[in-house]
């Protein structure tokens, strides 16, 4: 990794500083508190607005600034390899579900973006899902099989704009790429526009459910709410154990400028070399370069050699793509559910008024869409066919998913003890864009 690419942030972050909404100041009753303003939040929130709910929108840090400002921003219902998987778990019924609250959450979105006019570079692509490997064609075949009878326009290729050959890909047409942040910041407007509130700087410490329900914070404010919204990635509040069902992934993006005539006119991805995504943007004014996004070197966070997994990447997309500048490196956090399928709905089985989103996979730009409506359609008392689907409160898929949640929790407890045990090194040995358990005066942090 060149000096110039040591951790340089995400570019979506960077392309859209954005306003500051105000931390709480005072207690605050309202209908419903949503918790995270990230796109699952601000979708929820944006939608229950428009539905005449008073909602407030409450965030630790800043709008679109965690996972979802570090996201390479596909978004698709083509999810790598999820539907041959979901017709033999969830049976045919389930896949057609899955792809039809995808693709309707997207639809509903570019609606969204014609009627506000947000400039977020929507751009309508094919996305594709390819091997290299002649061995694995079959499970491609078997994909875009299950993908088209679950109701996607999809097709079995060879060619694509890949600059090398491909054993075989999957193609879904008419998919979409956009600038997340620009999107979530004129979302953001718009649910204050409807007289929602958005409060940065605003830690929720505690949760007390009840008819209604209230959060307290850490600068010691009260928030009474009918409802409230997990939508923090990782759950803050986890009465049901979800972390059990949840397997965090860390995946590296390298990123920069490229010349126009070498975009390969797609989004793309491949479950080999231990994951690839490829997808451009639009870079500046004169429509001569393109902005590559290259992702991949995923890992268990905190085993990974992240300098090392850079430096690969990197050298991927120079092999591949010798005409890019890499500019830009930054990485990302992904939760994969152990059955495949996000956690939306109910926080917990006996929940009445608090409700989660979580375990997208890395999914998160359609999936945080289809949150939206989905939790809105529950909150609003109206009927949505894909509840059952992503019910955090399955049974059926948490026998099915058992070995490897075993296997998922071995590792968490493994880590649990062996960073007790190990000796912690200072706080100022570690390097830029490395994390670790380090000793501090205080003790280890």
């Amino acid at each position: 990794m060149t000096e110039n690419q040591q951790v340089s942030g995400s570019y979506w972050l960077q392309t859209a500083p954005g306003g500051r909404h105000p931390a709480l100041a005072g207690d605050l009753d309202v209908d419903v508190a949503v918790i995270g303003a990230g796109i699952a939040g601000l979708c929820t929130a944006r939608e229950l607005a428009r539905a005449g709910k008073s909602v407030a929108v409450l965030e630790a840090g800043r709008v679109a600034a965690g996972v979802t400002g570090h996201t390479t921003a596909k978004v698709t219902a083509l999810h790598t390899l999820v539907y041959d998987k979901l017709r033999r778990t969830r049976g045919s019924e389930g896949a057609r579900l899955y792809a039809r609250s995808q693709s309707e959450a997207i639809e509903h979105t570019a609606r969204v973006v014609e009627e506000l006019g947000v400039d977020c570079e929507w751009e309508r692509r094919s996305a594709y899902t390819y091997v290299r490997d002649a061995d694995r064609v079959e499970e491609l075949r078997a994909e875009a099989g299950a993908a088209r009878e679950a109701g996607l326009p999809a097709s079995f290729v060879t060619e694509t704009g890949l600059p090398f050959p491909v054993a075989g890909a999957v193609e879904v047409r008419d998919q979409v790429q956009f600038h997340p942040r620009k999107y979530l910041l004129a979302l953001a407007d718009d649910i204050v526009a409807h007289g929602g509130r958005i409060h940065e700087d605003t830690t929720v410490l505690g949760l007390e459910e009840g008819t209604p329900c209230r959060l307290s914070t850490a600068d010691g404010a009260t928030v009474t709410a009918r409802d409230v919204v997990v939508a923090t990635h990782y759950p803050v509040f986890d009465r049901a154990l979800l972390f059990t069902r949840l397997s965090p992934r860390r995946e590296l993006v390298v990123a920069g400028p490229l010349p126009a005539g070498r975009d390969p006119g797609g989004m793309y991805i491949t479950p080999e070399e231990n994951t690839r995504s490829v997808r451009t943007a639009p870079y500046g004014e004169d429509g001569t370069r393109r902005f590559l996004v290259v992702t991949g070197e995923h890992f268990t966070p905190g085993t990974g050699d992240t300098r090392a997994l850079f430096d690969r990447l990197s050298a991927w997309a120079r092999t591949h793509f010798p005409d890019v500048e890499l500019t830009h490196s930054w990485a990302t956090q992904d939760n994969d559910p152990t059955d495949t399928v996000p956690l939306v709905g109910p926080l917990h089985p006996g929940a009445r008024h608090t409700y989660v989103a979580t375990g997208f996979g890395g999914w998160g730009m359609s999936g945080g869409m289809m949150a939206g409506l989905l939790l809105t359609a529950q909150i609003t008392g109206r009927e949505c066919a894909w509840s059952g689907l992503y019910d955090p409160r399955r049974l059926a898929s948490a026998v099915r998913e058992a070995p490897s949640f075993l296997k998922h929790q071995a590792q968490v407890a493994r880590h649990f003890v062996g960073d007790r045990l190990r000796p912690a090194p200072p706080a100022e040995a570690l390097p830029p864009g490395e994390g670790a358990v380090v000793r501090t005066e205080g003790g280890r942090l």
